[in-house]
């Protein structure tokens, strides 16, 4: 399992941000820890994002109902602001990929790319609930 506190995916998030006009990459868990972050964010404010875009994450899936069935699995989430977009995705078990771009974003090949990204990481993004790993006292 990736520590919360290294960022060894982070070169592969950097991949996603390729596409002309995307800004930055988190990867993080569903209780909103930060999994990796892209080059071009720094830890802080890509901790804090990660904590905001679980709660996006759980207010999406909690709206599955007005699709027509309340049991459908969320799958990807967007978000559209006057200077640009976040993109959320599902990226295994427990885990989502989140991108921010420009308003002149090919939305359709980040789309791809993050897709493409979750493939590629396959069973690495997998993340199992958060144990307690205090020691007794």
């Amino acid at each position: 399992m990736i520590e919360p506190t290294n960022n060894e995916l982070g070169w592969m998030l950097d991949e996603v941000l390729k596409v002309p006009e995307a800004r930055h990459a988190i990867l993080l868990s569903a209780d909103g820890m930060l999994r990796a972050h892209s080059a071009d964010i720094g830890r802080d404010d890509a901790e804090r994002l990660a904590a905001g875009l679980s709660g996006v994450q759980s207010i999406s899936r909690s709206t599955a109902e007005f699709c027509g069935a309340p049991n459908t699995p969320w799958r990807q989430t967007l978000i559209e602001f006057a200077q640009g977009y976040v993109f959320l995705v599902a990226a295994g078990e427990g885990a989502y990929l989140a991108v921010s771009t420009t308003e002149h974003v090919d939305m359709e090949a980040v789309s791809y790319r993050m897709h493409k990204l979750v493939d590629r990481l396959g069973q690495v993004l997998i993340s199992p609930a958060r144990r307690d790993t205090g020691s007794p006292a």
